[in-house]
């Protein structure tokens, strides 16, 4: 059986498993359940799966005609944070991504390397695992209707209407959209966009004038260069900076993550309808003064596919287009998601084609197209937009960024965290006469978080019968780092093992037994607590060279030979804003060279810089050329966590002016070959 008839018979299999209702005139009903879900991202089939197999009636509404949103729209790069810190259904679906990929190709084969542990994935494998999680359990699935209205007696939610004529009644509703709808709709208090710092107490909110995903040289704003009275180029906005840390109502860009292949038989990205090539001008000016980095954060999937994310200055998000979105109507909202698929497209298409675009940049982007076998409903084009906030719920207890770092641990945890603070950027201005983006924020946790049971529960005023795992209470950073679809998985089977309580005790969601939650989200292989050990006080990431003392080199910096691949991951990288890796493959062909010479004379620990994973390395060879002598051979185990990343290649006494040459490469070796950088430190007497 071949890998597509797999996954078309998982798809089938899955579907005649579950009561199906696809919304229409003919499907018009009043559902009797104990549990209404509305939103079937990865988030809610994982809260409807877990409600189930808790021996609950379950009706799990659907906008869309597809299940998983982006854990099957094209995020197959997980966004892990700390691998520990995944439990329960969570970590039992990436395990049967691993599983399926061992059981299809064997478990030595690159396309399970690729699957890194099951957390990266082709999207169609995806849609198929969480087809499959749903065989069996009796879950009705409603597809393609969209919430219209609620009914409340009090507190208490006693009906939501769907479009086509649907009405669920329940005894506990549970709100996994991306937006927030149902809350929302039930009279919720909510917030959109940033809070001020002061608000909380937080140093990461509100506006934030940052240098990651930067313009790295300047660039004028203007039509015409130098002219204000020209008007603005497209996407650049006339207002001004505002205040660092002050709140707004800004919401951090979206964008698709794009699967791209270099199969021969890939699609082509089309001009998408309405194509508008100075749209792009920006992007065409900042090019031609020396900056390609669009396609630089690309990870590879199995099979030869990618998830492909915003990366740079102007690259896949879509700075700006998205702050009516949150609060829209669907109508709205729609024409939204389109002109997001315009631009990404638009701008695929622009890099490849037009002639303002250096032709070495055309040709490399003509070499990526859409994979043929992935979302074959939609022209090979993601299905879900990555809407990475919108409504944030405000609730009895708001998870903030003290949360994040570990210093404020909430008594009643449902499940861990442990992402980067990240927020993409939000604004596109002008500031002292360049064009600046603002917002973006990548800060560690220092390792992973409880998250409080009372961030998932409104205030008992506003709704007694009501779960909120994805847009949880939460403010902008805080949710920053929470927003990633592992831990809306934990937080989704989290909220159905409450809504179970709350029904079997006959109690508000706010009033269930939180010692009897705890025993069985155990059970149920949760992870709850923070082991001393995972959390990494004072982490330092993204450091520039300058900073350090002695002399560092970026891995930018070093002369490369072979594919190399470059990431951007904030809590994986140590200097700088990315860090190479060979991808497990080409072994031999991959060298980096860094070549440096001493400015003054001391005795020196040299160290390469890769932070550990359990898919390094563990032979890496490196060789030390010392003003043209003998070559010193070095091996590295880039596996082993003792020295956090900073590996000793040896000490030596160096006067000013010698001449150092360092090559790292993947000959040979077991695992994943990773360059950060390289770090010449004076050794203390």
């Amino acid at each position: 059986m071949t890998t597509r008839q797999a996954l078309c018979r998982g798809l089938l299999l899955g579907l005649l498993a579950v009561e199906v209702i696809m919304a229409g005139g003919a499907s018009a009903a009043t559902l009797n359940t104990q549990v209404c879900i509305y939103g079937g991202n990865a988030g809610g089939v994982a809260a409807a799966v877990q409600a189930s197999r808790l021996g609950l009636q379950v009706v799990l509404v659907e906008p869309t005609q597809h299940l998983g949103g982006l854990t099957t729209g094209g995020l197959g790069a997980t966004d892990v944070g700390s691998s520990p810190a995944i439990g329960g259904m969570a970590r039992e679906f990436y395990n049967a991504v691993r599983n399926h990929y061992v059981q299809q190709y064997g478990a030595d084969s690159k396309q399970v390397a690729d699957s890194n542990g099951g957390y990266r994935f082709e999207p169609s494998v995806a849609e198929m695992l969480i087809e499959r999680w749903l065989e069996g359990t009796g879950v009705r699935v409603v597809r393609g209707t969209r919430l219209e209205s609620v009914d409340k007696a009090g507190a208490r939610l006693t009906a939501a209407h769907f479009t086509g004529g649907t009405t669920v009644r329940a005894r506990v509703y549970i709100d996994t959209t991306y937006e927030g709808d149902l809350f929302a709709a039930a009279g919720v208090s909510y917030h959109v966009g940033r809070e001020g710092n002061d608000v909380y107490g937080e140093s990461l909110n509100g506006i934030q004038h940052r240098h990651l995903h930067q313009f790295e040289v300047p660039i004028d704003p203007y039509i015409e260069e130098g002219n204000p009275a020209s008007g603005l180029l497209w996407g650049i906005s006339p207002e001004p900076l505002g205040e660092q840390g002050t709140g707004d109502r800004a919401v951090q860009a979206y964008n698709y993550r794009m699967c791209l292949t270099k199969a021969d038989d890939r699609l082509p990205i089309e001009a998408p309808e309405g194509y508008d090539p100075t749209r792009y001008a920006l992007l065409a000016r900042y090019i031609n003064a020396g900056v390609w980095d669009v396609l630089r954060l690309t990870t590879w999937m199995p099979n030869g596919k990618t998830d492909t994310n915003n990366y740079g200055a102007f690259s896949t998000d879509y700075i700006g287009g998205n702050h009516d979105y949150p609060e829209a109507d669907w109508q709205e909202r729609e024409r939204i998601i389109a002109d997001h698929r315009n631009y990404q497209q638009g701008m695929m298409y622009f890099l490849g084609n037009d002639p303002s675009v250096p032709e070495r940049v055309r040709t490399e982007v003509l070499s990526w197209g859409l994979p043929r076998d992935e979302f074959q409903d939609n022209g090979g084009w993601p299905r879900q937009l990555y809407i990475r906030e919108a409504r944030r719920m405000i609730g009895p207890y708001v998870m903030t960024e003290a949360n994040c770092r570990g210093t404020r641990i909430p008594e009643d945890s449902i499940g861990l965290a442990s992402y980067t603070m990240d927020s993409h950027n939000c604004r596109r201005i002008v500031v002292d006469g360049i064009v600046r983006n603002e917002g973006d924020v990548q800060v560690g946790t220092g390792g992973p978080y409880a998250i409080a049971y009372d961030a998932l529960t409104p205030r008992a005023a506003e709704a007694d019968n009501l779960l909120v795992p994805v847009c949880l209470s939460s403010t902008h950073i805080a949710f920053g780092s929470i927003r990633m679809e592992p831990v809306f998985m934990i937080t989704g089977q989290s909220a159905a093992t409450a809504a179970w309580l709350a029904i079997r005790d006959n109690v508000s969601v706010q009033a269930i037994d939180r010692a009897a939650l705890r025993e069985r989200l155990l059970a149920d292989n949760q992870v709850l607590d923070v082991l001393p050990e995972w959390r990494r006080p004072g982490v330092v990431t993204n450091i520039s060279p300058a900073s350090l003392p002695g002399q560092a080199m970026d891995e930018s910096e070093a002369t490369l030979t072979g594919d190399w691949r470059v990431t951007a991951i904030p809590h994986t990288r140590l200097l700088g804003r990315t860090y190479l890796h060979d991808g497990d493959t080409a072994k031999g062909e991959c060298t980096a060279t860094f070549e440096l010479t001493v400015e003054e004379a001391g005795r020196y620990q040299l160290l390469l810089l890769a932070q550990p994973n359990d898919n390094r390395a563990r032979n890496v060879p490196v060789t030390i050329v010392i003003d043209g002598g003998a070559a010193q051979s070095v091996i590295v185990n880039q596996r082993d966590p003792q020295y956090a990343g900073r590996l000793p290649l040896g000490e030596f006494e160096l006067a000013a002016g010698t001449e150092l040459v360092v090559t790292v490469s993947n000959r040979d070796t077991d695992g994943h070959v990773v360059i950060d950088g390289l770090h010449l430190a004076p050794v203390e007497e």
